[in-house]
């Protein structure tokens, strides 16, 4: 490979003064080595300036179109002349086209002119079409106001026989019972008679009736199936055909590692999560740059991507900056490519823990409070065991109680309530469930607010595509408040007080983060902002009732920031 391909990029700044690193990046947990940053700026640079296609990613509001952001990425590498360099990808597709001049191809072209994906994709465009001209025919929504009318017209005519008939069975009743009496017990044969015939006569009405409106129902909806079977039919086809085109998709897609053994996408998703892969898998940038350079033996030195433009309406991306790969569709496709090379260890397989002390603000009998520290597990994990739980159970090992009630984030410091007994256990969880439990934690924003208090209202769900992050979603997210007030404005940052009215994962963090939000994220928060000595969020009080003495009790923890 020669430094003169379109893909291998060379570095227009002199970089070594830039110590290489010994292990390739790990993917899923990383600062950028000095000498991917300096790749990935000059790969921003590009796209400031460059003029061979136009794309617009909401950065300048004089361009017309949708505003989409996107993620890139940069692999440094070094050619089989040792030369240094690196290659660029971008995830998805961008510009409406898989290939532009200095980024690498895709790993399966699915837009290529007459490939099986476009011509399965037209096919489906077919089935589409016509399905949504079935159902949209005025004949066929003609057909099917007929057939509800007829529905109603026969169930209330039908009813009004029924009860008719209830009520002349009560009348003759009546007759029978009044002959009897008139007749010294004995009812006349004439008066036997008309009752019979005449609950004959009600029975056959009704009878009649029925038969009259179900056979004249089945005929309209003889009308009506000839439209809603070739419906189900056309969905039964496009779901088929669907799958079959996924399927053979996901076999298209074949990935490399180091040894150079080759396995398809469905065959990778099937051995490492036994599950089929997400839509998008194999297009974002990390798996486009390593499938490159294995198959032109370009050597991995270091990995970075970094977002570039507009956040979408319900992920929190910032314009610049870096981003570990996503897990649920990158997560089994690199650990497939990551074989043989030297990696960097996964830092969350660290206990952050060890070490740390666990001191107590208050305890009894029933409950005990302590002040978890930053980078603290609240309950064990996968991996990582130590955590609050562990340790209050080996330090209290006649606990008869769950002990633990509420978490907080293994990155948050502060109070956590935890009860020795189970009858305190349902007391306080009673009072969480029923929000009658009062928190509030300070936390210091990497940046200035233009107000002094207010109420974020944004509904959260998980990324399943990307745990443990957490999306807004006004369709699926479950319902997320937090008031806020200013406490503090300190060099730039500003201190602020949280209450949560409810406590879903990473509420406070998100609802900092997001635009709809503070849109100003919560210092060192590694998610959904930039990393620092730690994360800046604390908390600070709670406000419960013992649940033995049922005196209202405040425990306040000052933060270390």
């Amino acid at each position: 490979m020669s430094s003169e391909s379109p893909y291998f990029l060379p570095f227009n700044s002199i970089v070594k003064d830039i110590s290489l690193p010994e292990k390739f990046t790990f993917p899923f947990y990383y600062e950028p080595h000095p000498i991917a940053i300096r790749a990935a700026e000059q790969l921003q640079e590009h796209l400031i300036h460059q003029t061979d296609w136009v794309h617009n990613f909401g950065l300048d509001e004089k361009m017309d179109g949708q505003e989409i952001g996107k993620m890139f990425g940069v692999l440094v590498v070094k050619n089989e002349q040792g030369e240094l360099g690196y290659l660029s990808a971008f995830s998805g597709k961008m510009a409406n086209g898989n290939h532009h001049k200095g980024f690498v191809p895709p790993v399966f072209d699915m837009l290529a002119e007459n490939s099986f994906f476009n011509v399965g994709a037209a096919e489906l465009n077919i089935i589409n079409t016509r399905t949504r001209e079935l159902e949209g025919s005025e004949i066929y929504h003609e057909a099917k106001s007929v057939l509800a009318e007829l529905e109603e017209i026969a169930k209330n005519e039908i009813e009004e026989r029924r009860l008719l008939r209830v009520s002349n069975r009560k009348s003759r009743k009546e007759l029978k019972l009044q002959s009897i009496e008139e007749n010294n017990g004995v009812l006349p044969a004439e008066i036997e008679k008309q009752i019979i015939n005449e609950s004959l006569k009600d029975k056959f009405v009704l009878t009649e009736t029925t038969n009259h409106w179900n056979e004249k129902i089945a005929r309209q909806k003889v009308k009506v199936d000839l439209f809603s079977d070739e419906i189900a039919s056309l969905k039964k086809a496009r779901k088929l055909k669907s799958n079959d085109l996924q399927k053979q998709l996901f076999d298209a897609y074949h990935f490399l590692n180091y040894h150079g053994d080759e396995k398809s996408l469905w065959t990778i998703f099937q051995e490492e999560v036994q599950k089929d892969p997400p839509s998008g898998a194999g297009e974002c940038a990390a798996p486009k740059l390593m499938q490159y350079a294995y198959q032109h033996q370009l050597t991995p030195i270091a990995l970075a991507e970094f977002w570039w433009g507009t956040s979408p309406k319900s992920e929190i991306r910032k314009h610049g900056h870096f981003y570990p790969s996503c897990r649920g569709k990158c997560e089994p496709i690199l650990g497939h490519m990551l074989k043989g090379l030297e990696v960097d260890e996964n830092p969350l397989l660290e206990n952050p823990a060890d070490g740390k002390s666990l001191p107590i603000l208050f305890e009894d009998d029933h409950i005990v409070v302590v002040n978890k520290p930053s980078e603290f597990l609240s309950v064990p994990g996968k991996t990582i065991k130590d955590s609050v739980y562990t340790r209050i159970q080996h330090q209290y090992p006649a606990a008869t109680g769950p002990l633990i009630i509420h978490r907080l984030d293994m990155a948050t410091s502060g109070i956590l309530l935890l009860a020795k007994t189970k009858a305190a256990h349902k007391y306080i969880q009673f009072q969480f469930i029923h929000r009658q439990i009062q928190k509030t934690y300070v936390a210091l924003l990497a940046g200035t607010l233009n107000e002094d208090s207010g109420t974020i209202d944004l509904p959260l769900r998980t990324d399943i595509d990307d745990r443990p992050r957490q999306l807004v979603c006004f369709e699926h997210g479950k319902p997320a408040q937090t008031e806020w007030k200013v406490m503090s404005n300190e060099d730039g940052n500003t201190r602020i007080q949280f209450h949560p009215i409810t406590g879903r994962t990473h509420q406070l963090r998100v609802h900092a983060a997001h635009s709809l939000g503070l849109n100003t994220p919560i210092l060192g928060d590694d998610l959904y902002g930039s990393k620092a000595n730690r994360l800046h969020l604390h908390a600070a009080s709670i406000t419960f009732q013992h649940p033995e003495t049922k005196e209202m009790m405040t425990i306040e923890s000052t933060p270390e920031f």
